[in-house]
């Protein structure tokens, strides 16, 4: 990826949470953009959203709101940022947030059950214990 490529992507990811949260700060209060990937011709866009629910059909709804929106959101965008092309985006929901929660709490779950599994093993190399200072 260039690096051109690259400080595009921030810079959408930065400009669409700030539209979502001027703009649809009611609606969108549970959305964070996680990260933006536009293709090397600058085109098209995938969007990665996180969305702060307790249901899956909370997430379902947030999702077609942000796709019913999507051609204001994109309208706004394209009067921030100047470029030849403003790539057409896409929306998806990111992953990667809950998966890590689940692999926490399995090792939460791991070492409930056996506790010994949280003290570093005997072998364990400790790092030296730094000293202050003498005092003047």
């Amino acid at each position: 990826m260039s690096n051109r490529t690259v400080r595009i992507n921030e810079l959408i990811h930065r400009e669409l949470n700030d539209i979502l949260r001027k703009h649809y700060q009611h609606e969108a209060v549970a959305i964070t953009v996680t990260e933006v990937r536009i293709s090397t011709d600058l085109r098209d866009g995938k969007v990665f959203v996180a969305i702060l629910a307790n249901d899956d059909d909370e997430i379902i709804r947030q999702m077609a709101w942000l796709r019913r929106k999507a051609r204001d959101i994109r309208e706004e965008l394209a009067r921030r940022i100047t470029l030849k092309f403003l790539p057409k985006l896409s929306y998806a929901i990111d992953e990667t947030t809950p998966r890590s929660a689940r692999v926490l709490q399995m090792l939460d779950d791991m070492v409930r059950a056996n506790p010994s599994l949280a003290e570093p093993p005997a072998s364990a190399v400790s790092l030296p214990q730094s000293t202050p200072p003498p005092a003047s």
